[in-house]
């Protein structure tokens, strides 16, 4: 029988007691696997006493800390659903909640206007519950520890929806993902396997808890091993260093936004943090520049995974070493728990080499909360299909080209954004980029390129002379525009439905301009 999500901390208190189990970087505070256990014991008992039962959703609104991660376990404990709410969602925290319906929201003081306004719309809210303390309307988490109310008896159900966090959104509305113990867990025990992680190893995570990334890449597969987990909730790249650093941590486990802030930190203080041994990157594409330049500045791999809220785990992941550079391009082989094929519009698999959309079985969501038919969308004759396209080659290394619905088409010719945005990306002076469509008479579609630079003198034309005889298409229809910031979704991805959305309204606004 497989170990569910919570009694990893119950094994590695029977195991390694006094081992740091988790760090949060920020008050400098941790807990041993012993202290984590009984913690959770206590947080599970106040759910029980709050009159939580089996299958109920508890959501947590918060940064990262310690509290957190104790609710999430204590949730798993008692059979109820962890239900995530990134709080850059606050604005529309209504939606988010009459969306899964929870019985208990955990909030933060600091969050304490938004969720009382929200649940008041919720009728599914029995309780409020604050981290620091009672306010009007609210109960005391600390008050509610102290109280030591006694726990239920573990449900144990392998198969028991527990976890639900909401997707990145970047091409439209975020739904709720619901994950399962067992599949995720098997997920968790490949990607130790793969990683090649030990007892030893400590992992680090800046992303937020509440995305799925953190879960599968930072979290469960480092208690598999009983290794220690330090998370940060205020990532600035001096304190992030400086962090990686003093904890010793071994695996940094992020986005590429902030793997490139550790990369430029090592060039200013000329030394990576000291123990550290690998990156991870998720929640986006990895250039082949980027790899080449952690390979050559940073002398440490770093690998790339891929996957999706909707996976619990990863599809594909790369090695522990130092890829040749042809395989900067790809990520890495389909995972063990996965079996994954490309495949074209009718269901049927591609030949090598061939582009299709990425779609897998083995292992994945129950489905999306409250939505059967999109859930049915997305799960087809045993499939989950995705939506990226990508291929494999004779080695079975998967390389992904980017969302079907983000696909540009050109005068007939279709366009993979990514192509565009890795020729842009290696240009000195720029430090993100993205490629959007818009709709157009003549072209059907007319691209733009949005570039953050460094500094503004950057020469727009120059730059789109610098990547013509770089990639593959006629960019005589592409435009370079200048923008201060790129939109981003919670996990820290580029956010392309609102970016196109802002292209199409700046389009419609020059066109009046034009004419008045």
């Amino acid at each position: 029988m497989i170990l569910l999500m919570h009694q990893l901390l119950l094994h590695g208190a029977m195991r390694q007691p006094d081992k740091t189990a988790f760090r949060w970087v920020d008050r400098n505070t941790e807990l041993t696997y012993s202290e984590a256990v009984e913690q959770m014991e206590r947080f599970s008992g106040a759910l029980h006493y709050l009159g939580i039962a089996k299958r109920e959703r508890v959501t947590i609104f918060a940064h990262n800390s310690l509290d957190y991660l104790i609710a999430m376990f204590a949730c798993w404990r008692i059979g109820a659903i962890a239900s995530l709410v990134p709080v850059q969602f606050a604005d529309d925290l209504e939606y988010y909640l009459d969306d899964h319906l929870p019985s208990v929201v955990i909030y933060t003081q600091e969050q304490a206007e938004q969720v009382s306004r929200a649940a008041a719309q919720v009728r599914s809210v029995r309780h409020l519950v604050c981290m620091e303390g009672a306010q009007i309307g609210s109960e005391s988490l600390p008050a509610l520890l102290a109280a030591g109310f006694p726990t239920p008896i573990d449900p144990g159900n392998e198969l028991a929806i527990t976890h639900l966090s909401y997707t990145a959104g970047t091409s439209g509305r975020p739904k709720g993902v619901c994950l399962m113990h067992e599949p995720t867990m098997k997920a968790a025990n490949c990607i130790a396997e793969r990683l090649q992680l030990t007892l030893e190893d400590s992992s680090f995570g800046a992303t937020p808890l509440s995305g799925t990334y953190q879960l599968v890449g930072n979290l469960l597969p480092f208690l598999h091993r009983m290794g220690t987990v330090n998370i940060m909730s205020n990532w600035t790249p001096k304190l992030g260093w400086k962090a990686i650093e003093d904890t010793k941590a071994t695996v940094l486990v992020a986005n590429p936004l902030v793997l490139s802030d550790v990369m430029e930190e090592a060039k200013i203080r000329g030394k990576i943090p000291g123990a550290l041994r690998m990156g991870i990157s998720g929640g986006g594409p990895v250039a082949r520049y980027f790899k080449r330049s952690w390979r050559d500045e940073m002398a440490i791999p770093l690998i790339e995974s891929y996957g999706q809220s909707e996976l619990g785990g990863f599809a594909a992941l790369g090695c522990p070493q130092v890829e040749p550079e042809r395989r900067f391009g790809a990520i890495g082989p389909a995972q063990p728990d996965k079996e994954v094929k490309i495949m074209d519009a009718a269901g049927k698999e591609v030949p090598v080499g061939q582009v299709g959309e990425i779609c897998l079985r083995g292992g994945f969501m129950y489905g999306y909360w409250g939505k059967a038919d999109k859930t049915a969308e997305a799960l087809r004759g045993e499939w989950l299909h995705t939506g990226d396209a990508g291929w494999v080659d004779n080695e079975g290394y998967i390389t992904v080209r980017g969302r079907l619905d983000e696909v540009i088409t050109v005068a007939n010719k279709t366009w993979f954004p990514r192509d565009i945005e890795e020729a842009i990306a290696e240009i000195p002076g720029v430090n993100y980029t993205a490629v959007v469509g818009i709709p157009d008479a003549r072209f059907g579609q007319r691209p733009i390129a949005y570039v953050v630079l460094q500094q503004s003198r950057v020469d727009l034309a120059a730059m789109k002379a610098a990547i013509k005889e770089k990639v593959d298409y006629d960019i005589s229809p592409l435009s370079i525009q200048k923008i201060a910031e790129l939109p981003k979704t919670p996990n820290g991805n580029i956010a392309k439905a609102q970016l196109r959305a802002l292209a199409i309204r700046n389009h419609k606004l020059a066109v009046v301009s034009e004419n008045n």
